[in-house]
């Protein structure tokens, strides 16, 4: 079982940068895809960036050419650089974990989730 916790979210200007962290606790956490997905108000889930167990990357439309996904398995940590924000970034961000290494998109591959946390862009 891996549990996450996601940091990092703020307030930031639009063009403006941030970086998330996603710690994760437990066992075998390199045999697990990592993804980034985020929520905003009154829409659904939408996937951004995912690394597989093997290093494998797949990154939305939405996400191409701003956002970069990386993962540290000695540090069980994964991480969203997100630069060039934009208002319509605005949303809570989450990390999920797929242990059959491999997630996707597909947010029901996903089977632990961090609490999310909040990224607001203004205008």
């Amino acid at each position: 079982q891996v549990q996450l916790e996601e940091s990092g979210g703020g307030l930031v200007q639009a063009g403006g940068s941030l970086s998330l962290s996603c710690a994760a606790s437990g066992r075998a956490f390199s045999t697990y895809a990592v993804g980034w997905f985020r929520q905003a108000t009154g829409k659904e889930r939408e996937f951004l960036a995912t690394m597989s167990s093997n290093g494998g990357i797949i990154v939305s439309d939405a996400a191409k050419g701003r956002f970069t996904i990386l993962r540290d398995n000695a540090e069980n940590a994964a991480y969203l650089e997100m630069n060039g924000l934009k208002p319509e970034d605005t949303a809570v961000y989450f990390c999920a974990a797929a242990s059959q290494g491999f997630g996707g998109s597909v947010k029901s591959r996903y089977d632990y989730w961090g609490q999310g946390t909040q990224v607001t862009v203004s205008s």
